[in-house]
């Protein structure tokens, strides 16, 4: 069984957020203050449905998903695009790997180190990635 990724965590490392801001399309005005802003993520599993919370002081984004099970997801509060989700265990690793608008789009929490790492992918190809590390609050 994977590490329990459940709790509140707190970002400590923020490599390449505004390279994937820019290959998501978010203004450059957003990008300046998201990159200033303090994120926690608030990770929950209730039975088989987890919820994962992005709390900043300037917006917050909430999603909810049961494993192995594809469903419609609304980027509002990030990037506002419409795209289909599934999320899986690969290991120790909680990957998303998302369809949609933007091509080979997804992200990846695990744990490592008393650490939630999370890395965000978008277009493979272009390795437009980034890499965000949490600690436990």
């Amino acid at each position: 069984m994977p590490a329990s990724i459940c709790g509140t965590w707190e970002l400590i490392s923020n490599v390449n957020f505004e390279g994937y801001m820019v290959a998501l399309g978010i203004s450059p005005c957003l990008r300046k203050i998201a990159l200033k802003l303090k994120l926690r993520k608030v990770i929950e599993q209730h039975g088989d449905q987890y919820v994962i919370k992005t709390v900043s002081p300037l917006r917050n984004y909430t999603f909810s998903f049961k494993l192995n099970q594809e469903f419609e997801e609304f980027t509002q509060r990030l990037d506002n695009r419409h795209v289909k989700s599934l999320v899986t265990w690969e290991g120790n690793k909680l990957v998303c790997v998302q369809t949609g608008e933007k091509k080979n789009r997804g992200w990846t929490h695990w744990i490592e180190d008393d650490k939630l790492h999370l890395v965000g992918i978008l277009h493979r190809e272009l390795l437009k990635l980034c890499r965000q590390i949490f600690k436990k609050k």
